[in-house]
């Protein structure tokens, strides 16, 4: 990779660690809220380093070693900037099954959201879909039996990763559900500190698992995504403390970032089948979609703050 793709590349993970982790900053923010300023201290600097470097950094390197049987653990780390020729067809070769597993994965995601999940609308049709959430499950059955169909005549193991990836949706989709559920009793304060600050790790290692995958639809390079989504998480952990309250105001953020899941989760799924998909297409597309939605957010500030004013304004004629 050169320069260009390899900075392209860090960037566009850094933005999409960011807006697929915002749901969990919020989590952060409020329970972080009942906390010490200590604890709140500790959190932000020892829970950066746990997020960083044994999540962000230990995941895609566990996903790659385990993926690729044939790799040392170093060979896993550092496969991507390799000059071993065989190092490079082992990775190659064990590709399509991480790729349609992590491809399933993100593309589940986004139909779980985009069915049952109350969301800003941002699109006329949003509504529609979610008010026939119920096909969710039919919708995904079929889409799963068709990936099984065309890439077990490809390669079985190709099979078995898209149900892996199928199967990782719905224990960490659990997982999420229960962790917004427990965050009311986060919010209390007969909990200890320590025992917040724990919850909140484990929190962040099963949103982080999205991020983590969506990465690969951007590079198998293990440093790459250890710079970009552990750059993303630290920007994150800084806006969590004092910018919270204006990032909720950007009511489109999720929606770019579920739309982008849903495109990465494609581009995997297609990578899977030996179609090439050039490096810069994740990240450019990442961008467009962000830049979209946060353009969309933008101008619904500006409406929101137009009727307040006008009300306001109402109010003082009237006085």
């Amino acid at each position: 990779m050169d320069l260009f793709s390899i900075t392209l590349t860090i960037l566009g993970l850094c933005l999409f660690e960011i807006i697929c982790s915002i749901d969990n900053a919020i989590i952060n923010a409020e329970v972080l809220s009942t906390m010490s300023e200590k604890a709140r201290r500790w959190f932000l600097f020892w829970g950066i380093l746990f997020a960083v470097f044994l999540i962000r950094g230990f995941l895609p390197m566990a996903i790659i070693y385990f993926t690729v049987p044939d790799l040392t653990l170093w060979e896993s780390v550092t496969a991507a900037f390799s000059s071993d020729p065989s190092v490079h067809k082992a990775v190659d070769d064990a590709s399509p099954v991480l790729f349609i597993g992590g491809g399933t994965f993100l593309v589940f995601l986004f139909l779980y959201w985009f069915f049952l999940e109350e969301k800003n609308y941002a699109f006329k049709f949003d509504k529609f879909f979610v008010n026939h959430g119920i096909w969710f499950y039919a919708l995904v059955s079929v889409l799963l039996s068709g990936l099984i169909w065309f890439s077990i005549k490809v390669d079985p193991f190709m099979a078995f990763g898209a149900v892996l990836g199928a199967s990782a949706f719905f224990i960490t989709s659990g997982f999420k559900t229960n962790a917004e559920h427990q965050e009311k009793k986060l919010m209390k304060k007969g909990m200890s500190d320590i025992s917040k600050i724990i919850y909140l790790e484990l929190i962040d290692a099963t949103f982080s698992i999205d991020g983590v995958l969506g990465a690969f639809a951007f590079t198998l390079s293990v440093p790459l995504i250890l710079a970009g989504n552990g750059l993303g998480a630290i920007v994150l952990r800084q806006l969590t403390v004092g910018n919270i309250e204006r990032i909720k105001q950007y009511v489109f953020l999720k929606n770019g970032a579920l739309y982008s899941v849903f495109f990465l989760g494609i581009i995997m799924i297609v990578d899977s089948f030996r179609v090439h998909i050039p490096e810069w297409v994740s990240p450019t597309i990442t961008f467009i979609i962000v830049g979209y939605f946060f353009y969309r957010s933008r101008k619904e500030i500006n409406r929101i703050a137009k009727k307040e004013a006008h009300k306001l304004d109402l109010k003082h004629k009237g006085a």
